[in-house]
């Protein structure tokens, strides 16, 4: 249950407060906003075609949920790098504020980049998807002459842009109005996600299923005989994105109710149910449609960008109760998708409002609503600079919007990587105190974060291939001869170093570590207790005493107390001018 509403972030942390109303998310919230910003629904719909084939060959094949296992190892090691990052800065920047504490501003500066690129890429995508089942549902509620329209790229497009309208708006009102319609969209997209799996295994182990059904075998969940650079690579980075979003469950971390906790958790439990419910959806589609070429089969790269269009009639049938079921199915794409647009501008405006507080972009970014206390600059940009980049998309090619998940996968690979650096290099200093902080701080985050850098090389060299791609027509989707996946990619981390450079010669502050120095969990702050609670809202140039406290505590304000970022009470020192301590 959520925690009492309040009109002020939670004190003890002065460098976080930026008007955010704190205390407005609990436990099951942050989680059930995690894992709806995931969309299982439409990411398996979206992404699990690409993980069985792709480049014109079959990638995963039946081992589609070995590598929806394997995925799931980094990302848990990632969330356990937020949670350990979460628990000494609970920022709503998140990589941004957490990689310019270890690394310094530019590597921050990227990091937060990594996150506004693949937010805004992904929107293109959630759109299409959400603008397509509009009319998919509509045309199995019985309205032909709307179902006739998810084919129209013009009408799709435009639906579309609406949806991202609405949830703009949703997201402006309020994090517990997001909280509540959560509540509602991720329930209706679970439960069909299960009958799914239920109707589909219980077909196959009872002979009816279809010609190309094969019945599950353990060896599905072992990646055995795949080849690393061609096969898993590109294939983990795919899954990767089926998991991610999670991490929307920590940008929240200044609006839950205990902000060095609870978000952590809610990362690690989302990761976990999306594990169970991936694993269960993958190996039912798998074996209800078989990985061949042609018809259903997860192979045919006609099924590709939506798996359950392309299984849900061969499954459900043409009865009456299969008709109800192919409507709940639409629904759950559609709130799928809607949920995941909603959820996706989340971590995006909180992202930007960070490092609009911290100087690195614009400061009107830093705005907050006087009364809903949400972002509104960050919001509203984002919500309008998605929808030109889905228009933009859609006008140049729309086979261009299939290149855009790869691209994600390859974004998400940069930032969550960062982190599981970021959280190693923050706890350097202070790994050797226990047992427990050398493998959750230092070797676990070290370890994804290198999964993912691997995943990354590998993948990018597959995707730069001219023939990985393929539009409706059969035609290789390139961009200057290259892969469109890796081209898309690279350009928008190329596109983050120019107006990162752009904003350097403009403000310099920030780039000079005057708005947010470098620390690491050995450094000295000021207890939270000790200063005046207003503190909590304070910017950079306030002109309030320096957060960092030098070792010898010569710039400790007087009547003021020092704690490391963890929390945990510094050695005695003797202050120049008073008497050794006793």
């Amino acid at each position: 249950m959520s925690a009492p509403i309040t009109d002020s972030a939670p004190l003890g942390f002065p460098e976080t407060g930026k008007g955010l109303k704190g205390g407005a998310l609990g436990l099951v919230s942050s989680v059930v906003v995690g894992t709806a910003s995931t969309a299982p629904a439409y990411s398996l719909a979206a992404s699990l075609g690409f993980v069985v084939a792709g480049g014109g060959a079959i990638l995963a094949g039946v081992k589609a949920p070995a590598i929806i296992l394997l995925a799931f190892v980094p990302m848990y090691l990632i969330a356990v790098a937020y949670q350990e990052l979460n628990k000494a800065e609970p920022d709503c920047g998140t990589t941004f504020t957490w990689a310019t504490r270890a690394f310094g501003p530019i590597t921050g500066w990227l990091g937060g980049w990594g996150i506004i690129a693949a937010d805004v890429i992904v929107m293109a995508n959630l759109a299409q998807i959400a603008g397509v089942y509009t009319f998919t549902f509509l045309g199995e509620l019985g309205w032909d002459a709307a179902g006739n329209l998810d084919s129209s790229t013009a009408w799709t497009t435009a639906v579309g842009l609406l949806w991202i309208a609405v949830m703009t708006y949703i997201c402006y009102r309020g994090i517990e109005v997001s909280a509540r319609i959560q509540y509602a969209l991720l329930s209706i997209e679970v439960l069909v996600l299960i009958m799914f799996a239920v109707v589909a295994l219980t077909k196959v182990w009872t002979g009816n299923g279809e010609d190309g059904s094969i019945t599950p075998q353990w060896s599905w969940f072992w990646p055995g005989g795949l080849d690393l650079s061609t096969v898993i690579a590109p294939a983990l980075l795919t899954a990767v994105f089926i998991y991610w979003g999670w991490d929307t469950a920590v940008s929240i971390n200044e609006e839950s109710d205990d902000p060095a906790k609870t978000p952590g958790r809610a990362a690690i439990l989302s990761t976990v149910l999306l594990l169970v419910t991936y694993l269960l959806v993958s190996t039912a589609a798998v074996a209800f449609a078989g990985v061949g070429t042609t018809g259903i089969g997860l192979g045919n790269p006609d099924n590709a960008d939506d798996i359950f269009a392309a299984i849900g009639p061969a499954l459900f049938g043409d009865s009456a109760i299969g008709h109800i079921a192919l409507l709940l199915l639409a629904a759950s794409i559609l709130t799928s998708a809607s949920a995941s647009t909603q959820t996706t501008i989340l971590p995006t405006a909180r992202t930007s409002l960070s490092m609009g507080v911290y100087k690195a972009i614009p400061t009107s970014f830093a705005k907050i609503h006087p009364k809903y206390l949400t972002p509104t600059v960050s919001t509203v940009v984002m919500g309008l600079v998605s929808m030109l980049f889905y228009l933009i998309f859609t006008l140049i090619s729309p086979d261009l919007l299939g290149a855009l998940v790869g691209s994600v996968g390859l974004m998400i690979a940069f930032y969550y990587g960062l982190t599981g650096f970021a959280c190693s290099w923050f706890y350097r200093r202070t790994l050797h105190h226990t047992r427990r902080d050398f493998f959750m701080q230092g070797v676990l985050p070290s370890l994804g974060g290198l999964i993912l850098l691997a995943a990354f090389v590998y993948a990018l060299k597959s995707y730069a291939a001219p023939d990985w791609l393929q539009g409706a027509d059969g035609n290789n989707v390139t961009i200057f001869g290259m892969g469109a996946v890796a081209v898309v990619g690279v350009a928008a981390i190329l596109i983050g170093l120019v107006l990162m450079v752009v904003w350097w010669i403009r403000q310099p502050a920030f780039f000079r570590g005057e708005t947010l120095p470098m620390r690491g969990a050995h450094d000295l702050v000021l207890a939270g207790v000790a200063m005046d609670p207003l503190a909590n809202f304070r910017l950079p140039d306030s002109g309030l005493p320096d957060i960092l406290i030098a070792p010898d505590m010569s710039n400790l304000p007087p009547g003021a107390t020092a704690i490391t970022t963890t929390g945990a009470e510094p050695p005695a020192v003797e202050r120049e001018g008073e008497p050794p301590p006793a």
